[in-house]
């Protein structure tokens, strides 16, 4: 059974930081894993990429403000977030992709909630 748990959330003020952490059981393999959020009344969107050859893609809203890493040897992905604004509040799902060749999201976490305030 494949089981995808995040952490780490909580609530701050606008300028502070947060570190998101998530861990994957139950794969034998690993291609990509994702952060996403998602606001009350807007669309899920992916904020940050990371595959297994530590290629990444951030979205442009935050790009120099967060930075994802991972650690293979725990299938762990993690989301520094620095600089934060209130319109960084929302849900954050961490997604894990196990094809190199399908390219959906098979696998969720449950989310974190992140409220940052003005």
């Amino acid at each position: 059974q494949v089981r995808v748990v995040e952490s780490g959330g909580g609530s701050v003020q606008a300028g502070g930081s947060l570190r998101l952490s998530c861990t994957t059981t139950g794969v034998d393999y690993i291609d990509s894993m994702a952060w996403f959020r998602q606001a009350p009344g807007n669309e899920r969107e992916a904020v940050a990429v990371i595959d297994s050859g530590n290629r990444i893609v951030y979205t442009d809203s935050v790009e120099g403000r967060f930075a994802i890493s991972q650690d293979k040897t725990k299938n762990s992905v993690y989301l520094q977030m620095n600089s934060l604004q209130p319109e960084d509040t929302g849900m954050y799902y961490c997604a894990v992709r196990t094809s190199p060749t399908d390219m959906s999201w098979p696998y969720w976490g449950q989310g974190t909630q992140v409220t940052v305030s003005s």
